[in-house]
């Protein structure tokens, strides 16, 4: 050996006297081991949700050798290294059998043993015996054996070939056995049998070989592994073929894909090795998993109806915690990762509660009080603003509990003009709901969810309602201070509960009526586009969305039929063994009687005496109209409203267009620009551009009501 080859030698041997004596112990090696998909707990310890957090490489958990399948340590020490319980870190007998240019390298056969290769793959970081595009070189083949023979000293056999399992290499991305097992096979390390194991271990021989390759070598390997039966080296092609084009191992797998994003971008390191690799929640993965069923359920029901996404969440009411997350329907979703819990939509009806605990506790009105719902034209900076009830009939003079509970549109903008549009805007502030405009800027709309907010938030705001006013984020029990009145938040409650007071939108017999005390509000926003419900038992507050994701109105759902169904049969979960009594009411609450004086437009009373709840010194006995409903005074045209100009849309046929006249009152007749149209209480005119004049007459031809307006566009011929 010549001067320059001996100090070579001896220089390598100093590297590799380094290299070993800075090798893991197995238990920092085991330590250090990150998996690629970080699981998530539910509270209970039970499994909720897998997800990838390491895009570079596919790692799965560490498997203890004694949860790998007997077949499995067996092909590999038959394929890697026959001789691996005998030698002490190298196969010598290997060594002198070999010819001196292959003697060092470190592919799946020759000298390299399983110790070799394991010390090899704890020095991946440091890179002392990284392989280069040549191979090693004779200084990293001499530092590879004096390593396993360190390792074999410090380290026990099991743990070497636990070890080797865990951190080897198999097919592209995927490192270690329970990455390999879990994505080419759908199973666990400790399931595989004789001829899994055999294709596992041709893939450490040879991770880019073509399947027949693979194939063949897997064949080789089951002949030793079993000498005394006929091995069928055509099936065993065809099963390596269909498992190398195999993905069992999803990257999201689990129930909570939503939720367990949103926790892990929270999530706090565990320790200053890397991220935790197992994250705990507070999500019940009993009560995630019927939650999800029942959401899909019912979306599968409402097929045909242009409805497909949906989202439902679940807080416990006393410590904030989030019990269930299901942000979309999955499957049925055409934009599935679209979170739904956290997505802005427009509220509908579900702010009115809020609305009427403000006016309730500025002393504004009372429970009992009377609402006129009828047409209403109220001036803004902008224009008339002409609100409607949903089915666009008006119900006269109502009491705040009946308006409130039977969703009446028109009661609540009257309200929100005696709160003002700013005040109760610092009021949805006050309930973490996150507006991005002024409340100058949504107007009367407000009244009627007209801003954006998730559904996590506006769920989280009726938290504060059960909680007697008081709020608190998110996962935190309610803070001491008052974001809403105890007094008014307990009448807000009790009118939420109460199945009569929502009977005349909803019936008696509607869905949202639980067999516990529980208090709900439904909400539908414009165009039918968002459908809502959200309320609160004794224990906890569930809020569910349904619609659709790319803002699409859906077709013929209402209140009582997209979302309600969903948050009863969870609420009726949550409640299958647990009470649900109503709460206690605050001091300055006082319960009297109230007495309603009038009839409605059909002759019926106006509503029936009761016993009703009031803030102490706003009570009253007696409930009468200072002046007649206008639903009882002589018919108006309520649309369209005087100087109202009308703009044909040129995207449309202009003979597919129309204008829609309705009155208040019956036994009514329309005369446009003079000459007589039609009958009754509504009817649609195909728009002709121009300065007209529309007048609702009697029978007899007298001029009732007048409105002038103007069409802008081009028309079309009258046939």
């Amino acid at each position: 050996m010549s001067r320059v080859a001996r100090l070579a030698a001896a220089l390598a041997l100093l590297g590799a006297a380094a290299l070993a004596h800075a090798l893991p112990t197995y238990e920092a090696a085991r330590k250090a081991w990150r998996p690629s998909d970080t699981t998530v707990l539910d509270r209970d310890g039970e499994f909720l949700q897998r997800i990838r957090t390491d895009p570079t490489v596919r790692r799965g958990q560490w498997i203890g050798l004694q949860d790998m399948s007997p077949a499995l340590r067996t092909a590999m020490v038959l394929s890697e290294d026959r001789r691996f319980h005998e030698h002490s870190g190298v196969d010598w007998r290997a060594v002198s059998a070999a010819a001196w240019g292959n003697l060092w390298n470190s592919r799946t056969r020759g000298a390299s043993t399983i110790t070799m290769q394991l010390a090899a793959l704890l020095d991946e970081e440091g890179g002392t015996l990284r392989r280069g595009a040549g191979g090693r070189s004779l200084p990293q083949k001499l530092g590879q054996a004096v390593a396993a023979q360190r390792l074999e000293r410090d380290w026990r056999k099991d743990q070497i070939l636990e070890a080797y399992l865990n951190l080897v290499p198999f097919k592209g991305e995927l490192v270690g056995i329970d990455a390999l097992s879990r994505t080419l096979f759908g199973k666990a390390a400790h399931g595989l049998d004789e001829r899994e194991a055999a294709v596992a271990a041709a893939l450490v021989r040879a991770p880019n070989a073509t399947a027949r390759v693979v194939g063949q070598r897997a064949c080789e390997l089951l002949r030793l592994m079993q000498p005394d039966t006929p091995v069928d080296c055509g099936g065993v092609e065809m099963f390596a073929t269909a498992s190398l084009g195999q993905r069992h191992f999803d990257a999201s797998e689990g129930i909570a894909p939503h939720h367990a994003r949103r926790l892990l971008a929270s999530a706090a390191p565990a320790d200053g090795a890397g991220p935790s690799r197992t994250v705990r929640s507070t999500v019940s993965a009993p009560l995630q998993r019927f939650a999800v069923q029942t959401l899909q359920r019912h979306l599968r029901e409402l097929h045909g109806r242009h409805v497909q996404d949906g989202a439902l969440v679940v807080l416990d009411n006393a410590t904030g915690e989030v019990l269930a997350w299901v942000g979309s329907s999955g499957d049925l979703s055409a934009a599935a990762e679209v979170d739904g819990v956290l997505a802005p939509r427009q509220p509908g009806s579900t702010l009115k509660p809020f609305l009427y605990a403000q006016a309730i506790a500025e002393r504004r009105m009372t429970a009992a009080s009377l609402l006129e719902d009828s047409p209403a034209a109220i001036p803004t900076a902008s224009g008339l603003y002409i609100p409607q009830n949903y089915d666009r009939q008006f119900k006269g003079w109502v009491s705040a509990r009946t308006a409130l509970a039977s969703s009446l549109n028109v009661p609540a903008v009257r309200t929100l003009v005696m709160v003002s549009p700013d005040a109760f805007h610092r009021q949805l502030g006050a309930l973490g709901l996150p507006l991005r405009e002024s409340g100058g800027y949504y107007g009367y709309s407000l009244a009627l969810g007209s801003p954006e907010v998730p559904l996590l938030a506006l769920t989280n705001a009726y938290r504060t309602l059960a909680n007697g006013g008081r709020y608190g984020p998110v996962g935190s029990p309610p803070q001491a201070t008052q974001a809403i009145d105890a007094r008014a938040a307990f009448i807000i409650g009790d009118i939420l509960s109460d199945t009569n007071a929502r009977a005349r939108t909803f019936g008696t017999d509607s869905v949202l009526a639980t067999r516990f005390w529980s208090a709900v509000k439904t909400g539908t926003s414009k165009d039918m586009r968002d459908n809502w419900a959200v309320g609160w038992s004794a224990r906890y507050t569930v809020g569910v969305w349904v619609g659709n994701a790319d803002g699409a109105p859906m077709w013929d759902v209402s209140g009582t039929s997209g979302a309600a169904p969903i948050w009863a049969a969870v609420m009726q979960h949550l409640h299958a063994r647990l009470p649900s009594r109503p709460p206690r009411p605050p001091d300055g609450l006082v319960q009297a009687r109230a007495d309603f004086e009038g009839e409605t437009a059909g002759g019926r009373p106006l509503e029936a005496a009761r016993v009703e709840w009031f803030l102490a010194g706003t009570e009253q006995s007696r409930f009468a109209m200072d002046r007649p409903s206008l639903a009882d005074t002589p018919p108006r045209i309520t649309a369209p409203t005087n100087g109202t100009i009308v703009a044909l849309d040129p995207d449309i046929p202009a003979q597919r267009q129309r204008l829609s006249f309705t009155a208040s009152g019956a036994g009514v007749h329309w005369r446009l620009d003079g000459r007589r149209l039609a009958s009754g209480a509504r009817f649609q005119w195909l728009p002709w551009p121009g300065r007209h004049v529309v007048q609702l007459t009697d029978a007899r031809g007298k001029v009732l009501d007048e409105v002038r307006f103007e069409v802008r566009g081009a028309g079309v011929k009258s046939r």
